[in-house]
């Protein structure tokens, strides 16, 4: 199985190139306004890295949000391109996802920082997902009670607090575990949650 798989959609750019049995990763912190320059030649280091071209990939999972709307705009763009490029099936996968295929089995309720003091939550049993919501910090108590709360980096203080190993594995398990789900990349659309500001500001 030979795949890239790649997350833009929060602070983080955090990428995996599988080609069998070997493992190429890369991870960078704080760098959500550099995703749009940044992410093209992480890539093309990694599958240089593995020894691989687009053509040779099995397909391309990217996490298409929630989160920033610009990182989720810019990966799932990408990964369409690519896909295109290459004739490619296209996996979707959720920044929950990420989260979720770091916890345990059980209940589960992955958060992610929407600023201004709102998340994007979503509960989970076992790696099965529920409805994704957007909540503000004073409903987390409530939704997170009887689950183990799991949160991105910037929602850290909620919850377990991830590291880049932690970010890496969950990306990859969640490509893997879902990678039967490829399927035409003109069909992959980002999960926004809720409206962005600027469509928020012009009602």
């Amino acid at each position: 199985m030979n795949y890239l798989a790649f997350d833009t959609s929060g602070s983080h750019l955090t990428l995996a190139v599988r080609r069998g049995e070997q493992l190429f990763t890369h991870f960078e912190k704080d760098c959500a306004l550099k995703h749009s320059f940044t992410f093209m030649p992480a890539a093309e280091e990694l599958l240089n890295a593995a020894g691989l071209s687009l053509k040779e990939l099995d397909f391309i999972a990217v996490a298409a949000g929630p989160g920033s709307f610009t990182g989720i705009r810019i990966g799932v763009s990408a990964a369409k391109a690519m896909c295109f490029a290459a004739e490619l099936p296209l996996l979707s996968i959720t920044s929950f996802d990420v989260l979720a295929y770091n916890g345990s089995k059980g209940e589960k309720l992955a958060v992610i920082d929407a600023g201004r003091g709102g998340f994007y939550v979503c509960p989970y049993t076992g790696y099965e997902a529920g409805e994704p919501e957007y909540v503000l910090s004073g409903g987390l108590k409530a939704l997170a009670e009887g689950r183990e709360m799991i949160c991105d980096p910037s929602a850290a203080p909620f919850g377990f607090e991830f590291t880049p190993a932690d970010l890496l594995t969950g990306l990859v398990r969640a490509a893997e575990a879902k990678r039967d789900y490829a399927a035409d990349p003109d069909g992959a659309e980002p999960l926004y949650v809720r409206k962005s500001q600027a469509e928020e500001n012009r009602k």
